[in-house]
């Protein structure tokens, strides 16, 4: 019997790597996806190593014209089958969204969203004609309210969700499962890139370990969620205080919070 193959997104570190890591051990054969060449090889070497599966390296920038369709033609030419997609590759930006770089915020929506809808278009036909695959999008709890300071990340966070859900929805009669992964703040390098620490502005905020969010989210998947907050309890009360508290009162408190 042939492996299933999995296409990670974002697959060099955090919360990617760590799916790599749970498929490889799955027998899931993986192709993975970033733009770091080198940290992609060292994960398809051990993987492979430790496992019977085959590892695929594509180097890609997702936020370049044609990235996505470039792949979806490659893989295709290689008579390659994706069972899973999984649309982990994303990153945000901390500051006054007037004092932030424009370009970075226009590549921000274009990898978190543009990215994410065309593979997910793209694989998504095959998936319908075969009537069965699984999409996992990766969002996140910032994507269930507005945050000051992460505007456009939060922004792009809440189009993943309803998204995906709305996905599920349309889907659901087709034999395809698709879920909106929201985490909260987890082990990665994602405060580096968006140039916020947690624990300074937040307090004492214990980070998920990615390995758990990935086998959370693979349980949501298997039971055919629509969506999966990871992180227990504290986070499920986050994601639901926008339904009790006015709007306003909210986006003051949350302000607050974030503000250096």
């Amino acid at each position: 019997m042939n492996n299933k193959t999995a296409l990670i997104t974002g697959a060099s570190s955090g919360i990617g790597k760590a799916f790599a890591e749970e498929l490889a051990q799955r027998n899931y054969n993986l192709i993975i996806i970033a733009r770091t060449t080198e940290a992609l090889n060292n994960i398809k070497k051990d993987l492979e190593n430790k496992h019977q599966i085959s590892v695929k390296v594509i180097t890609q920038d997702l936020t370049l014209p044609n990235a996505c369709q470039d792949i979806y033609e490659q893989l295709k030419q290689e008579n390659i089958t994706i069972d899973l997609l999984i649309n982990n590759a994303g990153f945000g930006d901390y500051g006054l969204f007037c004092d932030r770089p424009l370009d970075k915020q226009l590549k921000m929506i274009q990898l978190n969203i543009s990215a994410l809808v065309a593979l997910t278009h793209l694989f998504l036909q095959d998936m319908k004609k075969r009537k069965g695959g699984d999409i996992i999008n990766v969002g996140s709890i910032a994507g269930y309210q507005p945050l000051p300071y992460l505007s456009v990340y939060a922004a792009s966070k809440a189009f993943v969700l309803s998204f995906s859900e709305a996905l599920w929805a349309e889907n659901k009669d087709f034999g395809i499962n698709i879920l909106a992964l929201c985490p909260g703040p987890t082990e990665s390098n994602f405060g580096e890139v968006a140039e916020f620490e947690l624990n300074q502005n937040n307090g004492d905020i214990s980070l998920a370990k990615a390995e758990d969010v990935v086998k959370d989210a693979l349980d949501a998947l298997s039971q055919k969620k629509s969506n999966n907050v990871t992180g227990g309890f504290v986070n499920q009360i986050i994601v639901n205080l926008p339904r009790f508290l006015p709007r306003e009162l909210l986006l003051k408190a949350v302000e607050k919070q974030f503000k250096k």
